[in-house]
């Protein structure tokens, strides 16, 4: 095995692994001693890549964005491309052009025989009736949902009924062939679903709900999985309008 081809797959195991990762668990991985594995973190640290930790203790990989991009196996890049369409075709406006501005960069960084394979991929995505465009600013909604601010809109439900919403942001998801907001909506006291293409009005509230996002996520996930246990002969095709996995129901 090449010096370098090694340290392709030094790095490859330090993204993968759960950190901090010992010397041992790496020299094992790369099948070299542990001797010549502190060699090779320290040539990884010498190329721009910022390694926190030491013998003893375990290896993290912190920022290795100064290091030379790595190359893509033929079935990774197909994976990418067809992941980056998707996104183009179903995500907001922002991200859309963000997925078509990570292709092209993709395809300026590849050795000519992979970008030539990304130009005429045999993978593609494509939707009809892709899901309506949101009314709201997404990318300012998944800014608040990183920085833990609680956010305030107006929303009308598929009733057709009014109301103004203050809630914590968890995640947004594409469910049911909608931009949804996953939340906690300080009004219901509960989980819920707000589709993006009935929301107006979006306002960052100034209040932090830091640390509550994971442990409410994680919340709600268990929550949806006892249902299902719960719940013989559930049928998952089902309209989220049953309120499957969102406390009493969405507000959809």
């Amino acid at each position: 095995m090449s010096r370098t081809h090694r340290l392709f797959q030094l790095m490859s195991a330090l993204r993968r692994l759960p950190s901090p990762v010992t010397a041992a668990r790496l020299a094992e991985e790369t099948g070299v001693s542990p001797r010549t594995l502190y060699r090779d973190i320290d040539t990884l640290r010498e190329l721009g890549a910022v390694i926190d930790g030491e013998a003893g203790f375990g290896y993290r990989l912190i920022e290795d964005a100064h290091l030379p991009p790595l190359g893509f196996d033929d079935e990774e890049l197909e994976a990418l491309i067809l992941g980056l369409r998707e996104v183009a075709a179903v995500a907001d406006p922002a991200l859309a052009e963000a997925a078509e501005s990570a292709l092209a960069k993709l395809r300026a960084r590849l050795p000519e025989r992979q970008a030539h394979r990304l130009r005429h991929a045999v993978l593609n995505a494509h939707r009809f009736a892709p899901p309506p465009r949101p009314t709201i600013d997404a990318r300012a909604l998944r800014r608040a949902c990183w920085d833990e601010e609680q956010v305030s809109f107006d929303y009308t439900d598929k009733n057709g009924a009014a109301t103004r919403r203050e809630v914590k942001p968890l995640t947004v998801m594409l469910f049911d062939n909608s931009h949804c907001l996953l939340a906690w909506c300080c009004l219901r006291r509960d989980f819920r679903a707000f589709r993006l293409d009935r929301m107006l009005d979006l306002q960052r509230t100034g209040q932090s709900f830091r640390p509550e996002r994971v442990p409410l996520l994680r919340d709600y996930n268990d929550t949806s999985d006892a249902r299902i246990r719960a719940s013989s002969g559930w049928d998952l095709r089902k309209s989220p309008d049953t309120g499957y996995g969102c406390g009493k129901r969405n507000e959809r």
